[in-house]
């Protein structure tokens, strides 16, 4: 039932301090000050070819975000982290207090796998817990997609799982209320579905990505793509994932950002011929996605002689937990009782 809610690995690690104003007061569960939490945020595929920002896919990659709070010098940090903080301690109305950061990162960046995603969501749930959890995990997603520009990431990084999101920008302006994020509607995956990544060496920017797209498209091919969208929704619902098979075509961004990508089309069919359901571009890219129940190795290597560039392949499963908070590791003292 849907849930309604209103390889080789690149491992990095950076790490930073932010203030904001301290406060007085600090939150305690249980009796406890919070002074630390780790989150860790999943990977994301998203579009799936023809679901243009509100199909996505939670993948077993992560990022842990670290946040420590605490009176810190204020040095030069990331702007992605800064409007996270902000628009969080906005929308709870709490009072700002300093905190720093660390990131280890297993996502690379650029290559259309949510790495960006990661960050917003993994500060803002980690502000929320050492905040005392003022907001819920819908409320939280929506600050996260709304500073992303778009659902399709931030939705499958929150929730986990397959997720659709009713993305029209004009809902919210129709509603009358600008903050309001339309539905999110989630599905477990099972284990028996694989993801297979190839990730080239070359990055791309979301906004050149965004930009290369045409404004019209013909009205046959917004059907199409309707009717595929919809035909991987239901077999995702269903668990009938056989039925994926030539739901993957796209006519909304994939054509024009194979411009940017010169492989893609042979990598796609490459990885179709290998024996996979489906394949399409992650995201924006330049990382591509195959799904299949089946020879997994055999569709990974498909896909990298078929590019013939640097790159690595990753197989991987879907992650149905989203962002969590993870326990706080306690130092023993190495003697036994």
């Amino acid at each position: 039932m849907p849930q309604r809610m209103g390889c080789r690995e690149t491992r990095r690690c950076y790490t930073a301090a932010i203030t904001f104003a301290p406060s007085s007061q600090r939150p305690r569960v249980g009796g406890v000050t919070m002074q630390q939490v780790t989150v860790r945020v999943p990977a994301s595929t998203s579009n799936l070819g023809p679901g243009y920002d509100c199909l996505g896919v939670a993948l077993r990659l992560h990022n842990s975000v670290t946040l420590v709070r605490g009176n810190t010098p204020r040095i030069s940090h990331a702007r992605i982290v800064s409007d996270a903080a902000e628009r969080f301690f906005k929308q709870t109305r709490r009072r700002a207090f300093s905190f720093s950061y660390s990131i280890v990162e297993q996502i690379p960046r650029c290559r259309g796998l949510g790495s960006s995603a990661t960050v917003r969501v993994g500060i803002l749930f980690g502000l929320n817990h050492l905040s005392g959890e003022p907001l819920d995990r819908l409320t939280v997603f929506r600050l996260s997609a709304g500073l992303e520009g778009h659902p399709d990431n931030a939705a499958p990084a929150s929730f986990g799982g397959f997720t659709v999101v009713q993305s029209s920008a004009s809902v919210p302006r129709a509603r009358g209320n600008p903050e309001e994020c339309p539905a999110v509607y989630r599905f477990d995956v099972a284990p028996r579905l694989y993801f297979v990544l190839l990730v080239p060496d070359l990055e791309i920017e979301t906004a050149r990505a965004r930009r290369i797209l045409p404004s019209k498209i013909s009205r046959i091919a917004a059907v199409e793509n309707c009717a595929n969208a919809c035909a991987l929704t239901a077999a995702f619902a269903s668990r009938d994932y056989e039925k994926m098979r030539g739901s993957f075509s796209d006519n909304l961004h994939q054509p024009f950002r194979a411009k940017l990508i010169k492989f893609l089309p042979r990598v796609l069919a490459a990885a179709e011929e290998a024996g996979a359901l489906g394949a399409f571009l992650s995201g924006s890219g330049s990382a591509i996605a195959a799904i299949t129940l089946k020879a997994p190795e055999k569709i990974a290597a498909a896909m990298a002689r078929a590019a013939a560039v640097p790159a690595h392949t990753i197989i991987t499963h879907a992650d149905n937990r989203g962002a969590q908070v993870l326990p706080i590791r306690r130092r023993t003292s190495g003697i036994e009782h």
